[in-house]
């Protein structure tokens, strides 16, 4: 089991204390350290500011969203990051949700796994530097056709100027749905799992072995990352820690996307929550949000934490391990706990 720390995306302003997080992190010998983009502060920047005072821990994205950047974009930052880390870049990449796309960066959000599908291989092209970049589409036409609304005709297809450090830069899809994972597993090097449940590892296990079963499947299951968000914290008073981590599970599956698409209560739906997600929903909706934290029951919150003494703690790590994690990405904001969870590993 490999450690990686998640510091997410910003609130209202920067993450407080993060350099002294990583570092901490980093001293504990934690593998990875992940930033993450919304609506607000974006992915690379912070893992590029903060990652300057690193040497040895992996510098990720969980996730950068496909919207936000042109899949040539995205090349760049990636093969920039990675030359200026040595090669310890993590390219982390996920589609978000139709309110983010569609409401924040004004694009369509149909057809996500196709253009997904397309986007990977694109930046994989980049990262290749073969041959000039081309891509038929539909999504992400390379060059720009000619007899489209406000074409010049005068597109060109390129190849990056600057040389990637690395060819194969690994490339970690966010994913939740049956056939998003099963994708992943087909076209990526690792998975990105923000709400896993325990009391679904076989059904996960089954989506990515379909993956990994198509013609051209770039891994194994043996060589193949899972990494698992979760919040682990290390207590005695467990009732405590699980009130803490209320908000959160009530606003993804009350508050973070639409009443028609949201892929987080979908989620929570496979385990077995339906009735609690509708009334979540309902209330969020209703803008009765501290009814909807009181309609989150303890056990749909644990249901992604690790949460207990240090002995539990352990105990349940190994747990994650034996279902099929071989990352935990975890939320903490306390040095101390960082620096005890690498002693539990």
């Amino acid at each position: 089991m490999k450690l990686a720390l998640q510091l997410g995306y910003w609130g209202a302003g920067p993450i407080d204390d993060a350099p002294s997080l990583i570092a901490a992190a980093e001293e504990s010998g934690f593998d990875a350290v992940f930033t993450a983009e919304s609506w607000g502060s974006d992915a690379y920047t912070p893992l590029a500011w903060w990652g300057a005072s690193t040497s040895r821990i992996r510098l990720g994205t969980a996730v950068a969203q496909l919207s936000a950047r042109p899949p040539t974009s995205l090349a760049m930052h990636a093969l920039t990051l990675d030359h200026l880390s040595g090669g310890r870049h993590i390219i982390g990449l996920g589609v978000s949700g139709p309110q983010v796309v569609e409401g924040w960066y004004g694009q369509p959000f149909g057809k996500p796994l196709a253009r997904t599908r397309e986007y990977v291989q694109i930046v994989r092209d980049v990262l290749a530097r073969a041959d000039r970049v081309r891509s038929a589409g539909p999504h992400y036409p390379l060059p720009y056709p000619a007899d489209a609304p406000g074409a010049t005709g005068l597109g060109k297809s390129l190849k990056p100027i600057t040389h990637p450090l690395r060819a194969d830069i690994p490339i970690w899809l966010g994913a939740e749905g049956p056939k998003n994972v099963a994708q992943t597993a087909e076209i990526a090097d690792g998975w990105l799992a923000i709400f896993y449940s325990l009391s679904l590892a076989d059904q996960y296990e089954s989506w990515l072995a379909e993956g990994f079963a198509r013609p051209g499947a770039r891994r194994t299951r043996d060589d193949f990352e899972v990494a698992a968000t979760v919040q682990v914290v290390i207590t005695d008073d467990v009732a405590a820690a699980v009130d803490a981590y209320r908000p959160a599970t009530a606003l993804y599956v009350g508050g973070m996307g639409a009443k028609e698409k949201n892929f987080h209560a979908e989620l929570y739906r496979r385990m077995g929550y339906g009735g609690v997600v509708d009334e979540i929903g309902r209330l969020f909706l209703a803008g009765r949000k501290e009814e909807a934290l009181a309609a989150v029951p303890d056990e749909m919150v644990r249901e992604t934490m690790i949460v207990g003494t240090a002995d539990e703690v352990r105990e349940q790590i190994k747990q994650w391990e034996s279902a099929g994690v071989s990352m935990l990405m975890v939320t903490t904001r306390d040095a101390a706990t960082i620096r005890e969870l690498a002693t539990l590993v």
